[in-house]
């Protein structure tokens, strides 16, 4: 492995472990990364989950560090996450990855009006459904996201905070936190996936992974320190640049390119 190529990693680790652990969507990054290093889409898509799973171990630790983490609602989320992140990642091995891009483009857009019309849903959430058990519905939800977050993985935290502040009336803040514990708990067995298919590269993932560490620190601890108004900002402006490279608009490959 080069130095450029190392430094590459490094640098794209450090963003998208800040991305993803305020919001999400920074795995975009990465997958663009690793496709233009030469890794096969389905080895990429493999191959990212090993930052992802050390990011969001820092990342739970430090908001457990700073008392802002439900970890029992957490767990209750994360089994029928966990459950569907396994059915997606077997499809994820095999399927074509365009047509469920163009849905998620579309999802992306749903949720950036709702973030921009209606962020009082966001910011406050609700008290008396926080204080309520896990409901049917939610563990329904939660199987489904699993299913997409196992498939693909990228800009999953959106949905994950979705669920968390609409369905559990959690505010942003703790719905973040609540967040990165589901993902610690479900990548890992989507990861065992995409490695029994021999679809993981682990040089490029540790070395990515590195970056991610530093990334996911840095954000854990601005993320109680700028407040939710702040993160739906960051969710804006990353779910604009999602939708964009989704539809085409963009790409962040050729920005790669173009950088190196």
């Amino acid at each position: 492995m080069s130095i450029t190529t190392t430094i590459a990693l490094i640098t794209s680790g450090l963003l998208v472990g800040f991305i993803n652990t305020l919001a999400g969507g920074g795995t975009i990054i990465s997958l663009s990364l690793f496709m233009f290093l030469g890794i096969p889409p389905a080895v990429a898509n493999g191959t990212n989950r090993i930052a992802v799973a050390i990011q969001n171990l820092v990342a739970v630790q430090n908001f457990r560090k700073q008392r802002i983490i439900d970890s029992d609602k957490g767990i209750k989320l994360a089994i029928p996450t966990t459950i569907g992140s396994v059915l997606g990642a077997s499809i994820g091995v095999n399927i074509n990855q365009h047509i469920f891009e163009m849905c998620f483009g579309a999802i992306m857009l749903g949720m950036l009006v709702m973030l921009i019309f209606k962020p009082e849903k966001w910011l406050k959430g609700n008290p008396t459904l926080a204080d309520k058990p896990v409901s049917l519905k939610s563990y329904l939800i939660f199987f489904l996201i699993g299913i997409y977050g196992g498939f693909l993985h990228v800009g999953v935290g959106y949905f994950i905070l979705a669920g968390a502040v609409l369905g559990s009336g959690l505010d942003l803040i703790k719905a973040n936190a609540i967040k990165n514990l589901i993902v610690l708990c479900y990548v890992p067995f989507s990861l065992v996936v995409f490695m029994l298919n021999d679809q993981v590269n682990w040089t490029y993932g540790l070395v990515h992974a590195i970056g991610n560490v530093v990334g996911a620190y840095v954000a854990s601890r601005w993320a109680i320190r700028l407040g939710s108004n702040f993160i739906r900002w960051i969710m804006v402006v990353l779910i604009l640049v999602s939708t964009a490279q989704m539809f085409g608009i963009i790409s962040i490959k050729s920005v790669i390119q173009m950088i190196k």
